[in-house]
């Protein structure tokens, strides 16, 4: 619960001043860490995160507290779901972790619940602004991100070993890797090749060739309607859809079929009026949107859905 003498969001514009705050609730907790710069003993981990910053553990991590929806899912898919002590708002799988106390989200956690879970890992994305806060109160971080499928792989092993599991992320990775290869396998020939628009963001935005779900339409014999020299996630207007003209849209199932057939130009694709549209319910939607460990559920929902719409030659 977070403390009274505290609002439960601290504004990061008054960052110091939580600091010295927390510090005083900080003195109380025995963590056994010191800072990210701590030499570890013999038989220590030593870690270098996305930041470039380098970490050592004395010992595996045995509380953890995890600020991103994948580096949780990751951490449970590795069989250390049980050294999670606090999660972002927004992790929702295994069912499980949703008992666990929530610290916020992805860019406001609250530094105080955290202090107070006494964890000897906080894992968050390189950008947190909380990072440099928790680690001035000598609380372990490791800051991960993966935007590629070679990313989620290195990501998988650093948590394998920040957990003293070595070998464990990569033995996962190459679980997911044959998974990726079976779903291919099973892509119907009609729909090899076909391009897809794979929106994101309410619409606004588009999953590109360079984005890690790019790559899982790729690694299924898919094409992409949107270059990758837009960026990963670049904003689309509904014109440049529909000079793209793709053989299948793929969406939130928050959006209705009527609205997008509303949209300028729309109602003319081929993919609207013949229907050729992949609608995933939120939590499918989910996990297709997190680059970690179901990679390969994600890439069976695309897959199946596919095979629902028929053989788009006909």
């Amino acid at each position: 619960m977070t403390s009274n003498a505290l609002p439960q969001r601290q504004p990061f514009s008054t960052a110091a001043t939580a600091v010295r705050h927390i510090a005083r609730a900080a003195a109380f907790v025995a963590l056994g860490v010191g800072s990210a710069a701590h030499v570890a003993h013999a038989g220590g981990i030593r870690l270098e995160d996305d930041r470039g910053t380098t970490l050592e553990l004395q010992a595996p991590a045995k509380r953890i507290v995890s600020l991103m929806p994948s580096l949780t899912e990751t951490v449970c898919a590795l069989d250390a779901c049980d050294r999670l002590v606090g999660i972002d708002r927004h992790a929702n799988w295994p069912a499980s972790v949703k008992g666990l106390p929530q610290v916020g989200g992805m860019d406001d956690a609250n530094i105080e619940r955290i202090v107070a879970l006494k964890p000897d890992l906080v894992l968050l994305r390189p950008r947190s602004r909380v990072a440099e806060p928790l680690e001035r109160l000598g609380i372990k971080v490791l800051a991960l991100d993966a935007k590629t499928h070679a990313d989620m792989r290195r990501v998988m092993e650093t948590v394998a070993r920040a957990t003293g599991k070595p070998g464990a992320g990569e033995t996962f990775w190459r679980r997911l890797d044959a998974g990726l290869d079976a779903a291919r396998a099973r892509v119907p020939a009609g729909w090899q090749g076909r391009r897809v628009y794979f929106e994101v963001h309410g619409g606004v935005a588009a999953a590109s060739e360079s984005s890690f779900i790019g790559e899982t339409l790729a690694r299924l014999g898919l094409a992409n309607a949107v270059p990758g020299t837009l960026g990963p996630f670049p904003k689309m207007s509904p014109e440049f859809v529909v000079r793209a003209d793709p053989d299948v849209l793929m969406v939130s199932a928050l959006g209705e079929i009527s609205a997008m057939a509303a949209r300028p130009g729309w109602s003319a694709m081929a993919a609207i009026q013949r229907g050729r549209v992949c609608s995933f319910a939120s939590a499918r939607f989910d996990l297709m949107m997190r680059p970690g460990p179901r990679l390969d559920e994600a890439a069976d929902a695309i897959v199946g859905c596919l095979a629902s719409l028929g053989d788009p030659r006909r």
